[in-house]
């Protein structure tokens, strides 16, 4: 049977990127030049991640019907349509409302391809290549928001919305390729949806019976969720004297590049270190840089520099969440029991966003950044406690240890002296060492 190669997760979620960059890049841009506040705009983009909040609801449906292949394909023709519906539709003032319910509903075809994604990887992939394969995953996704989203700005600002619309649409179905190039583990047993969810709440129970499960669910809602500024921060840009091709270039492809990067550097750093250390480390490493955005000069340097390192370590962040909880949640029911962890930690973002458009309406652009650091250093600090206390109760957790991250074996229990007297007498006079 042919596996799956790592880097075939980075083409395949591509197009996830590319629909939602336009949602987190371009729509903002776009929507402040034209005098939209931000408050209002961090309102769409809290909506659209409120959305992803929600797929565990049809998360079942995945995993009890069709292959994933298939659902790859369903959801990629979903995803092409909303992204072309969203990117024909005009930004201004009084389209705002259906602007949003356009874009809310445009995010069930990113929810099925990204389960489709995940179940792929959580079923196909190796034990020991899960780390590297998560880290591809988060890379092309990544790459594609921050490659999509200043394309978007390029093409809306120059051409008609259908005519952009339709070549980002066209452009996308060719990330389906690497679905060539694998097979999928047969299925045991194909079971219905009430089998499927008998058999999650057992499996769900198995999860919440140990440490790392119960630190994977706090993980999944606490305030750490990095990035949420990165999501504003193309409508910010005028605060630092940004143009309009600094922030295609910043928040765009080079973004896309530097996320994808920082994600890779997240896989090198958990063949050395704890996936919770990656994902708590890199976080807090963007809380450091929005701070010094907020301290530092408003120039468009000093925009272009610090918002770049912030999306460095947003990528690392996410590769050591995601490889966190591919290790914690098994294998059966990968789908279901991924996107319960993911709806949780984007409710987290929603809510998170939420936050930040009222600071940036009470205490402006700098406030937006203080309470985006403060949060994730809260969460930071509250989850050291919290993994202090799991390492009391079961010290040893096999979903992070280090060996695995490694793909090591473990070497071999040494054996007594009387176990090598028997040996030596069972194998007869004739065999030397």
């Amino acid at each position: 049977m042919r596996v799956p190669k790592p880097w075939y997760f980075f083409v395949l979620v591509v197009p996830f990127g590319v629909s939602f960059g336009f949602v987190s890049v371009a729509l903002p841009y776009v929507a402040r030049q034209k005098g939209i506040p931000v408050e209002t705009i961090s309102g769409v983009v809290a909506a659209a991640f409120a959305l992803h909040g929600f797929k565990v609801l049809w998360a079942p449906i995945v995993d009890a019907t069709l292959t994933r292949k298939t659902w790859y394909v369903i959801a990629l023709a979903l995803l092409a349509a909303g992204t072309f519906a969203m990117m024909a539709m005009p930004i201004s003032a009084s389209s705002i409302p259906a602007l949003k319910g356009v874009v809310v509903a445009s995010q069930v075809g990113l929810t099925l391809l990204y389960m489709a994604c995940e179940g792929t990887l959580g079923r196909a992939v190796p034990v020991e290549k899960k780390s590297t394969a998560a880290s591809w995953l988060q890379a092309g996704s990544f790459l594609g928001l921050g490659v999509g989203g200043g394309l978007a700005i390029e093409l809306v600002s120059r051409l008609p919305g259908t005519i952009a619309g339709a070549i980002v649409a066209a452009g996308l179905s060719l990330c389906a390729l690497p679905l060539l190039g694998f097979d999928e583990p047969p299925e045991q047993e194909k079971h219905g949806m009430a089998r499927a969810m008998v058999e999650l709440g057992r499996d769900l129970w198995g999860l919440l019976r140990t440490s790392s499960g119960i630190v994977a669910i706090l993980f999944a809602v606490s305030t750490i969720q990095t990035g949420a500024a990165s999501a504003l921060f193309s409508a910010i840009a005028e605060d630092w004297h940004a143009s309009r091709e600094l922030v295609e270039t910043t928040n765009g492809w080079l973004a896309g590049i530097v996320q994808a990067s920082g994600a890779g550097l997240g896989g090198w750093a958990m063949k050395r270190v704890d996936r919770r250390v990656t994902f708590m480390g890199a976080g807090g490493l963007t809380a450091v840089m929005g701070i010094s955005l907020a301290l530092g000069p408003r120039a468009p340097w000093a925009y272009a520099t610090f918002t770049l390192v912030y999306n460095l370590f947003v990528g690392s962040a996410y590769a050591g969440f995601a490889a966190f909880m591919y290790a914690t949640i098994g294998k059966k029911s990968v789908a279901t029991k991924y996107n319960i962890l993911a709806s949780l930690m984007n409710f987290s973002i929603s809510y998170k966003l939420g936050i930040l458009g009222k600071a940036s309406k009470r205490y402006g652009t700098s406030g937006l950044l203080f309470t985006d650091a403060a949060l994730t250093l809260g969460g930071i600090a509250l989850m050291l406690v919290v993994i202090a206390i799991a390492a009391k109760l079961a010290p040893s957790e096999p979903a992070s240890s280090h060996a695995e991250s490694r793909g090591r074996r473990r070497p071999p229990a040494p054996r007594s002296d009387a176990s090598r007297r028997r040996r030596r007498a069972a194998s007869g006079p004739g065999r030397t060492r």
